[in-house]
């Protein structure tokens, strides 16, 4: 049992020691290989979370390496594709921003009631899917299996939109829905709408 406790956590780990050679097929120009590692990558987010829940092994290491390998996978790409010049760089901007936001907001409330937990709502997972569609159908492109200009721009809309939606809709849950900070007076625990938690 110790065995399969560490193996979510393991994953976690393969995911983010991919991110390096991620970038180093991506600053190569070599996307057929680039593009592998990131599937790779992801069907390793989806197993640990699976394995996790399903095995009950759940770990608060894990909670906390999960969301900070999708980042680093996620941003770490789009930041490559961004000084390629496959992507606008106005849209890495964009999501840097709303994650620092959103991370911001949520050690503020920490820090003033003492406990929070966050969990993806809906069109976050929304916005996840679309900005993974997204470097698919760009990498795609350069491999030259597949080259569709009016579906990767609309995946480019789509991304922003569920960006600034889903960044919107965290903070009308934290501030509006919830109350904002203090308003009890005391620590209390904050569910967002809804991966390994």
């Amino acid at each position: 049992m110790p065995l399969l406790q560490s193996i979510p956590n393991l994953l976690t780990l393969t995911r983010i020691g991919a991110v390096p050679v991620l970038i180093l097929f991506l600053r190569d120009g070599q996307y057929a290989p680039a593009l592998a590692v990131f599937l790779a990558a992801g069907i390793t987010d989806g197993l640990d979370g699976w394995i996790a829940k399903r095995f009950g092994c759940v770990t608060r290491l894990g909670t906390v390496l999960d969301p900070i390998a999708d980042k680093m996978l996620i941003v770490s790409t789009y930041l490559m594709l961004a000084v390629l010049g496959d992507i606008p760089f106005w849209l890495l901007l964009l999501i840097g921003f709303r994650d620092i936001i959103i991370v911001g907001v949520a050690l503020i409330l920490q820090t003033l009631q003492g406990s929070i937990q966050i969990q993806p709502s809906p069109i976050s997972k929304v916005n996840t899917f679309l900005q993974i569609s997204l470097v698919v159908m760009v990498m795609i492109e350069h491999m030259g299996w597949l080259i569709l200009p009016l579906v990767t721009e609309s995946l480019l809309w789509l991304v922003v939109a569920t960006t600034l939606v889903s960044g919107f809709h965290y903070i009308y849950y934290w501030f509006i829905r919830e109350g904002g900070p203090g308003q009890d007076g005391g620590a209390r625990q904050e569910r967002t709408p809804g991966k390994r938690s």
